[in-house]
């Protein structure tokens, strides 16, 4: 193997990164005790590797050094798990940026300035960086290879020779992340109190002894990870005792968030306000976002307002404290989120479980997951709204730790869940009943009918206070000035397509008589079409439209 980070060696020093965290792993969670006693840091950076490692492997065996550093990136970044995981997907991204391509990936040079580059994205990233940790040893480790390269030596006046520069500079930034890694223990009070490195740093040391491995082609018989002290038990992260502080928050949120850039310094203002242990990384629409928080269902919603959250995952970081889940009750259950009284009650009639939510706003995720668990063991959870969904992904994964079976139905609109819950049957396999559902909303178009409340460019036009807009699968696709006459555009615009049921539910603040208008228009416009009316309820809403 050439001393050169192109493609070939990209994939190799994933895997063999990979494996050495693997066989390490238990050690380095038996350090865990910042910022959290959770004993799972070697875990999550076993599994963030494995992730950048399987996205190299799936790339044709031609793919070039470019093309392997951003599949590396990119699988680190979506597979990132905890707080040092996100990091180190964030070294990767700095260490891609200059030396993944062809004409850098060889220079020594470059590779020193990398490593400060990605010291200075990580850096970035953590909202409160802290001594004593990860960051600290990948700043010695950069500071080791600028020295290096400071050190000795002028390049090689033979440019085949310059492919042995990488090699000695990853040897002196494994060996200075080693000497920091050895004082964390005096630099964070905690490591101190209970005789251990950072372990996350003691991940990163490991990570870069296989490049080093990689690069030299002598590979260790075993990569160390630093003894703790005397009596403590590997695989299991040091105990808390009486001197310890008081646990911090409750809970790890992670998600992927698609957004665009400008919106992420709100979003970090936002989620700073509610935890600690915020890491965003990321870039070009596509952001990993972690904090530890009590208010698990905030930290979602602020990710709401950024972007378009998904892969939403909620922890509980302490054993034994509120928040863990039961154990499930036995059965099956639909569960079903709705704003509006007549929605609700529509709901339970067909079977339900129902959780209220405030208008405009989403349930608590504790809520929503002790309701999960209370209905049963399968469980199908109807979101019935956008901003929902990706809360109830959140209650759903924290519900299956207690070992249920879960599935969000992805309603987007009450009628499609109501949709869903005519097709459920408990004696079908779950799996199968909840393929039903889920097609039975997927096969609903959904329309509703708004007063604008302020002036506003939208998909049909401008719109002004006052006016009605009629949106069809959550878009604006008509402006006017009467909620019946919008609501008979809506009809004719939806029905064209395709219908054999339609569905209206008008809210409180509906005219009088809206329905029966409606129906009056359906009878003369589309005879053979069925026509069913319930009350909503809804105040935000005037009228909800369901086409099947």
């Amino acid at each position: 193997m050439g001393e050169i980070l192109d493609g070939a060696a990209v994939r190799r020093w994933s895997r063999i990164a990979a494996e050495a965290l693997g066989r390490t792993r238990a050690e380095i969670d038996a350090l865990n005790v910042f910022p959290v006693p959770d004993g799972d840091t070697g875990t999550n950076l076993h599994l963030t590797v494995l992730a950048a490692a399987d996205a190299v492997a799936g790339l044709p065996g031609d793919a070039g050094t470019a093309e392997a550093w951003r599949a590396l990136v990119q699988g680190a970044l979506v597979g990132a798990r905890g707080n040092s995981g996100v990091i180190l997907s964030q070294i990767l991204r700095g260490l891609a940026e200059i030396v993944g391509r062809p004409e850098t990936c060889a220079d020594r040079e470059a590779f020193a300035e990398a490593l400060g580059y990605a010291a200075v994205l990580a850096g970035n990233a953590v909202e409160h960086p802290v001594e004593g940790t990860i960051l600290s040893v990948l700043d010695a480790a950069a500071d080791a290879a600028a020295a290096a390269v400071e050190a000795g030596q002028e390049p090689p006046a033979d440019p085949a020779a310059t492919r042995a520069g990488p090699a000695g500079v990853a040897r002196a930034a494994a060996s200075g992340a080693r000497r920091a890694l050895r004082r964390t223990t005096a630099q964070l009070e905690v490591l101190e109190r209970n005789g251990v490195v950072d372990a996350g740093a003691a991940g990163l040391c490991v990570v870069l002894d296989a490049l080093v491995a990689v690069l030299s082609d002598e590979y260790p018989e075993r990569y160390e990870v630093p003894a703790r002290a005397a009596g403590r038990a590997v695989g299991r992260a040091p105990a808390r005792d009486e001197r310890d502080d008081p646990p911090g928050p409750g809970y790890e949120v992670m998600y992927l968030l698609d957004a665009e850039d400008e919106s992420v310094p709100g979003l970090r203002e936002s989620l700073d306000g509610l935890g600690d242990s915020l890491v965003v990384v990321g870039g070009g629409g596509l952001w990993n976002v972690h904090v530890h928080t009590d208010d698990a269902g905030a930290a979602i919603e602020a990710g709401l307002s950024a972007g378009r959250p998904h892969r939403v995952r909620v922890t509980c970081l302490h054993a034994g404290g509120g928040g863990r889940p039961q154990a499930p009750c036995a059965g099956r259950a639909v569960v079903a989120v709705t704003a509006a009284e007549g929605l609700a009650a529509l709901f339970e009639s067909g079977g339900a479980r129902v959780v209220r939510r405030e208008p405009g706003a989403v349930p608590p995720l504790a809520v929503l997951a002790e309701a999960i668990l209370a209905a049963g063991d399968e469980v199908a959870v109807l979101p019935n709204e956008p901003e929902v969904l990706a809360l109830a992904e959140a209650a759903a994964e924290r519900a299956r730790e207690g070992g249920a079976r879960i599935a969000v139905v992805p309603s987007r609109a009450s009628v499609q869940g109501l949709a869903a819950l005519a097709v459920h049957d408990p004696l079908r396999r779950f799996d199968e009943d909840v393929i039903a559902m889920a097609r039975a909303a997927g096969a609903t178009r959904s329309g509703r009918l708004e007063v604008a409340a302020e002036e506003a460019v939208t998909s049909a036009g401008l719109c002004r206070p006052g006016d009605v807009l009629g949106l069809i699968d959550g878009d604006v696709a008509m402006i006017g000035a009467g909620v019946a006459e919008v609501a008979r555009k809506m009809l004719d615009r939806m029905l064209p397509g395709g219908g054999e049921l339609v569905t209206l539910i008008p809210g409180t603040y509906a005219p009088d008589g809206l329905a029966e208008e409606l129906e009056t228009h359906l009878r003369e416009a589309c005879p053979d079409v069925e026509v069913v009316v319930y009350d909503g309820g809804q105040v935000r809403f005037p009228l909800l439209i369901g086409v099947e």
